[in-house]
């Protein structure tokens, strides 16, 4: 766990600190190593355990927390403190910071602010590189236009993703009114994105994923709204929260948007570190692109995360060529899926994904590698130099089951 930041918390409110554990236990990128209920135990229990962080709530008794801190930050000084505290007076933050804590929070702490918090120490603790704490990947899957795909990708790639047993993998379904995730997974789920989203402020990291449905694949889902009237209570505000939380539970998180670009769209595009925009080798598809680029970089960064996937290669002789579309689009094509449209849609009606129904089939493994591509696999990695395709490396690693 070299890249894991190692925590131990110290509060004497039972409660308090029950809350603080159940919202530290469900992040990858932390490892609990201990906690104490007195502050005259806790110089101990660190010098002990050596941990990367000492989360120490000061509201039972400021004054001899405070003097704490200050102990630890002598005593144990590659221990970073971190206070959290009710309250939000400027004059105890000062005290605070003064004593040596490094960051404050204000509880009830609020998922967005400690994974900012925990991003800082990791980056002095390990540096700006590789060597950070894990985080959540989110990878928003977008298309071009309808019908290209792009459920079937979001599904497969989170089920391909899920195979590994050191990720856990969620996959959330943003048509709100005609999504349909949860029928290429055969589920009848207990909870949607609407029932999340109107009590997201009540959920802990237990909750949240009782409220999701995990398929036998190891994919999590949490699907559209089951009735129209419901689309309206998912707000920006509600799905920030949601992504927020989520985040911080799982190693990977999978946003399968509508195809009609709307605000809650736009907070999973703006959320996303990677955004997979899927088309095919026709015109209207590549003007789409076009025009979707054109407007994603009016936006700032966000031009920046998009990888074009060109889905149903080799799907009939009319189709324009991979050098014209990148021509036309005015960037590489960053993977490509071959045909298969009776794989794709024997597993779609049997509600079975790819890996389970066909895992030798040449879609499947294209997915497969993808997957390991996201994840930054680098002998999945394609060789793009010399404008060579990724299709290209697919068909090194498994030469017998490429498109033609």
């Amino acid at each position: 766990m070299s890249n894991v930041l190692r925590l131990a918390i110290v509060d004497p409110n039972d409660f308090q600190r029950e809350s603080l554990k159940n919202l530290l236990l469900g992040m990858d990128m932390v490892w609990l190593e201990a906690e104490c209920s007195r502050y005259e135990f806790f110089a101990d229990v660190v010098a002990q355990t050596n941990p990367d962080i000492g989360l120490v709530a000061i509201d039972s008794d400021p004054a001899k927390a405070l003097e704490l801190v200050s102990h630890l930050a002598s005593a144990s000084p590659k221990c970073a403190v971190l206070v959290v505290s009710s309250s939000n007076d400027g004059s105890l933050i000062l005290q605070a910071l003064r004593a040596g804590a490094k960051e404050f929070l204000t509880q009830p702490v609020k998922i967005e602010d400690l994974l900012a918090a925990l991003g800082r120490i990791g980056e002095r603790r390990f540096g700006p590189g590789d060597q950070r704490p894990r985080g959540s990947q989110v990878i928003a899957v977008a298309g071009a236009i309808g019908g290209v795909g792009t459920t079937s990708l979001a599904v497969n790639l989170g089920c391909a993703l899920a195979q590994d047993t050191q990720n856990s993998v969620a996959l959330v379904d943003l048509d709100l009114c005609l999504g349909d995730a949860d029928v290429f997974l055969d589920t009848i789920p207990d909870y949607t994105l609407a029932d999340v989203s109107q009590n997201v402020t009540r959920l802990d990291f237990a909750l949240l994923k009782r409220s999701l449905t995990k398929h036998s694949s190891g994919l999590y889902l949490l699907p559209r709204p089951v009735q129209l009237e419901d689309v309206s209570l998912v707000t920006r505000e509600d799905l920030h929260r949601v992504i927020g939380l989520m985040k911080a539970t799982f190693t990977h998180l999978v946003l399968d948007l509508s195809k009609a670009y709307t605000p809650t769209d736009m907070v999973a595009l703006e959320s996303a570190d990677q955004i997979l925009l899927t088309t095919q080798l026709d015109l209207p598809c590549l003007r789409n692109v076009v025009r979707l680029m054109m407007s994603l970089g009016n936006m700032d960064s966000m031009a920046d995360k998009v990888k074009i996937i060109v889905n149903r290669v080799g799907l009939d002789s009319g189709q324009i060529t991979l050098k014209k579309a990148e021509e036309t689009i005015g960037r590489n094509i960053f993977w490509q899926l071959p045909n298969d449209y009776r794989t794709m849609i024997e597993a779609r009606n049997n509600g079975v994904p790819l890996i389970e129904h066909a895992p030798k089939a040449a879609i499947t493994q294209s997915i497969v590698a993808l997957a390991r591509v996201l994840s930054g696999d680098e002998s999945a990695r394609a060789d793009q130099l010399g404008g060579k395709s990724v299709l290209g490396s697919l068909r090194k690693l498994w030469p017998a089951k490429t498109a033609k």
